[in-house]
């Protein structure tokens, strides 16, 4: 029996390695694919180039916490400013968002990359806070003023019935800022390969 249970557990183990790794090419590409998307959105669905992809890492609350900022220019070769991927705890779990700011550090959209919410309530942020909806965040800068909800003095709407996941979603926004404006003294730069991608 005991022999019987422990062939049982390798032929398994043997299997979800062998599907892990027929997966795991087609997940990364779907990931880039989406993240190629977002920055396209986030920055206006101009036709522009990632021109520089940096990886900082700073240190908030004790913890380390990696962003990825993205610098894209348009087919003039002007800077159309950046998109940095930032992530932070929701209710559920992670919250991962993308957010595009303008070279004046505008929020010029933004994108839910990843999250674990309660459905029909925190998965609502990724309406929420686009133009023209209750919580608009477009158009306003992190650097005048951090974005807060109003139940904490600010000026941002949260989502109905889901405060918490409204100030992680905003605590990531302004933690994104952060980085691209390299504002922590702690903060780690690495500068990725250049890399040119069409969109």
């Amino acid at each position: 029996m005991v022999m019987v249970l422990v062939v049982v557990s390798l032929v398994m183990g043997g299997v979800l390695a062998w599907v892990n790794h027929i997966t795991e090419g087609p997940i990364a590409d779907q990931a880039e694919k989406a993240l190629a998307a977002g920055i396209k959105t986030v920055m206006g669905g101009e036709k522009l180039t990632v021109v520089a992809n940096d990886t900082i890492h700073k240190t908030i609350d004790g913890k380390e916490v990696t962003f990825v900022v993205h610098k894209t220019q348009n087919s003039r070769k002007q800077d159309l400013g950046v998109a940095v991927e930032s992530t932070t705890m929701g209710f559920g779990g992670e919250l991962k968002v993308l957010v595009g700011f303008d070279t004046d550090g505008n929020i010029t959209g933004y994108t839910i990359l990843q999250h674990a919410e309660t459905p029909g309530l925190g998965a609502k942020a990724d309406k929420w806070f686009q133009e023209g909806q209750k919580g608009d965040i477009i158009g306003k800068s992190p650097a005048q003023k951090p974005l807060v909800v109003k139940k904490d003095g600010g000026e941002v709407d949260a989502i109905t019935a889901s405060t918490i996941t409204t100030r992680a979603f905003l605590k990531a926004v302004n933690q994104a800022y952060d980085a691209y404006a390299n504002k922590e003294t702690d903060a780690q730069t690495g500068a990725t390969k250049q890399v040119n991608k069409e969109g």
